[in-house]
């Protein structure tokens, strides 16, 4: 029998659309709750659910769950799901009120707060930064005295690297507490010197049915520093190298850990120049930034209906063999108000054509986007290639010779 699934923001962010397509196309009889109008939502969403309930917020959980059951009226739901990290805390509100499986909400803040979750992973002996949380500018300097520079200074609460800095001295220091004045609750952590992964998995059951290792080219935080980096992000083919196994292993004990039954995870880790593996944080979420585009494109999969498929059945059916490693591409314009040219590509394509899986540009004539704000930039670009040195020499390429022109 097809399950019922009740998809939270199936219209928002950028990859919901395709998740909610996924459960669709598995069979399952989709339900959509957000704050969007349902005449927001794109007709490729609306087509996509058997009903949709608007509320007035997502964040006023208990106003959400109230409304939710009223608006069932009998109907039973077998699966709450939530993709989006700030919406995971009412799904798991709307788990226990319905009385379904998924993450229970001290699940949820283990994966929300990052001092909680490595509270955690350091009961269970796993390696994570040192870390101290702190709820004012005094614990903050606290914090710094016992870790020492460089830190990092982040939200508590967060996703991605927004509001998060890097500090090599007292006056740096003093200038990140100045910009993270807004912030409720930081995490003060040691700086970890080494290259950054990711280590993302599609899990049923406590069991990994998918797994892929990213490699960011710089790592986030000094790539949302420079704004003339065009920034990567490439899915790795063999995952099975010493040097990457490390991180594998790292995240299956992460997940252990923290007791992840099913869905999409998304992991951040460090390996050192002696060749360690720091754990650095975890979100029980798809990754951000066209990643599940890339890890497509590596196997020539469709993880969104492969990740509904593990959420409704247990099961993922599709060939995940690697094939490819996947390169993302972040393009930055140069200048500042509306795009007049784009510079590079045709050559590009010349050379490297039948190695581009896809092209997603901001066209001319359209604003420059905030980088700041907007992982993508404006547009990006995957490459692939089975050997990862052409890879990467395709993706330092589209990096360098690509340009737009904004003015």
């Amino acid at each position: 029998m097809a399950p019922t699934v009740l998809m939270l923001s199936p219209g928002f962010p950028d990859d919901m659309p395709h998740f909610t397509r996924g459960l669709a196309q598995v069979g399952a009889r989709v339900l959509g709750l957000g704050d969007q109008p349902a005449q927001g939502l794109k007709p490729e969403v609306r087509s996509c659910l058997s009903d949709y309930l608007q509320v007035r917020s997502l964040w006023d959980e208990g106003a959400v769950v109230e409304q939710v059951r009223g608006w069932l009226r009998g109907r039973t739901v077998d699966r709450v799901e939530c993709l989006w990290e700030p919406g995971m805390g009412v799904a798991a509100r709307l788990r226990h009120s319905l009385g379904v499986p998924g993450m229970t909400s001290d699940q949820t803040v283990a994966f929300r707060d990052k001092q909680r979750m490595k509270e955690v992973l350091d009961a269970a002996g796993i390696r994570t930064p040192h870390h101290y949380r702190a709820r004012s500018e005094a614990e903050v300097w606290q914090g710094l005295e016992r870790i020492g520079f460089p830190a990092i200074i982040k939200p508590i609460s967060g996703a991605g690297s927004a509001d998060t800095y890097r500090v090599n001295d007292k006056n740096e220091a003093q200038r990140a507490v100045a910009a993270v004045k807004q912030v409720p609750e930081v995490s003060v952590e040691e700086y970890i010197d080494g290259e950054e992964y990711t280590y993302d998995t599609v899990t049923a059951g406590g069991r990994v049915l998918f797994e892929n290792v990213a490699w960011y080219r710089p790592k986030p935080l000094e790539a949302r520093l420079n704004p003339w980096i065009s920034a990567q992000a490439i899915a790795l083919r063999d995952i099975q190298r010493p040097e990457i196994a490390v991180g594998v292993e790292l995240g299956h004990r992460v997940l252990r850990a923290l007791g992840f039954e099913s869905g999409f995870t998304h992991m951040e880790w460090f390996r050192k120049p002696d060749g360690e593996a720091v754990f650095g944080e975890i979100g029980g979420r798809s990754p951000g930034g066209r990643l599940t585009h890339a890890m497509n494109y590596s196997c020539d999969i469709d993880l969104f209906a492969g990740w509904a498929e593990a959420v409704c059945y247990g099961r993922l059916s599709q060939d995940t063999r690697k094939k490819y490693n996947a390169a993302l591409v972040f393009k930055r314009a140069e200048g500042e108000g509306r795009i007049q040219r784009i510079d590079g590509l045709e050559h590009l394509m010349q050379r490297y054509g039948a190695h581009v899986a896809t092209i997603d540009l901001v066209p001319v004539g359209a604003p420059r986007r905030d980088y700041r704000q907007v992982v993508t930039g404006d547009g990006w670009i995957c490459v692939r290639h089975p050997d990862l040195g052409e890879t990467l020499r395709m993706a330092d390429a589209f990096g360098s010779e690509l340009r737009i022109r904004a003015g």
